[in-house]
């Protein structure tokens, strides 16, 4: 019985020793659902949720990128807008030949041909963010971003065509220049502006896309915070388990020498029966 006992009592020391050992290598309490079933179970939907609040992290993260790079499109577009502006005006008046009005005009034709590159060149991971595709002028396809590890309303992107066709710019850039007069010019100043407010709008759609990814990234980064906050309670407490190792070592030395002690002592016991 006494063998048993002593048994028991080394195993047991030895399970507390690799359990402290476990949990110090691991950084973690519960390593094993025999550590705490409970506990095991929570500790796993937690470590789920920040999985999920990391890759809505990442959704948002891009979908900002992309706004950003349809941002920038935009913003070129309309310093072409402007510059086209200044010479509409330059042509509309009739202090400039009509050979100079032609060299406009095709001045003109070249940005807005540039305007067209740009919105048929500006995309995101393949998308085309400014119309429906680099060979496609027609309206851009509506994109929508997961920002919740749950199902929700995704935050999305409104479709625009921001081209000349889609900006009823498509006229002047086929505009003849060799009949191109001052009248002509005035006649698409209106135009002009009403495609520069429409570039402006479509601007502040994707602004207000950004904003609410922007919002939405604040959001998720609180929430995993607390989420990990909350797993932070089955972390390892190292000083605790260096201290509870140390002690089982010790006691399986203790263990270990007394076993050999009692060896020795039932050998001489032995020994001096059959003498």
């Amino acid at each position: 019985m006494e063998v048993n006992n002593n048994s028991h009592v080394n195993n047991s020391i030895y399970l507390n020793a690799n359990q402290a050992l476990n949990r110090i290598s691991t950084g973690v309490e519960i390593n094993q659902a025999s550590d705490d079933p409970s506990g095991l179970s929570i500790l796993s939907n937690l470590n789920l949720k920040t999985s999920g609040y990391t890759q809505a992290i990442e959704n948002t993260n891009s979908g900002i990128a992309l706004t950003q790079i349809a941002d920038g499109a935009l913003t070129g577009q309309a310093t072409i807008l402007d510059n086209i502006k200044e010479k509409l005006l330059q042509a509309s008046t009739d202090t400039t030949n009509q050979e100079g009005r032609e060299a406009i005009l095709n001045d003109i034709q070249n940005l807005l041909t540039q305007f067209d590159d740009i919105a048929s060149q500006t995309n995101y991971n393949g998308n085309t963010l400014l119309q429906n595709s680099s060979e496609n002028q027609g309206e851009s396809q509506v994109l929508q971003f997961q920002t919740s590890d749950e199902e929700g309303t995704p935050i999305q992107t409104n479709s625009v065509q921001s081209n000349t066709q889609g900006l009823n710019l498509d006229s002047l850039l086929n505009e003849d220049p060799n009949s191109f007069t001052s009248d002509d010019a005035r006649s698409y100043l209106d135009t002009l502006d009403t495609a520069i407010n429409d570039l402006n709008d479509i601007k502040s759609e994707f602004a207000s896309v950004q904003n609410q990814l922007e919002s939405s990234t604040r959001n998720l980064l609180s929430q995993s915070n607390s989420t990990l906050g909350a797993a932070d309670v089955f972390n390892t407490d190292f000083a605790a388990e260096v201290t509870s190792f140390s002690k089982q070592n010790i006691l399986a030395q203790i263990g270990a020498f007394g076993a050999a002690q009692s060896n020795n002592i039932n050998q001489q016991t032995v020994t001096r029966l059959l003498s």
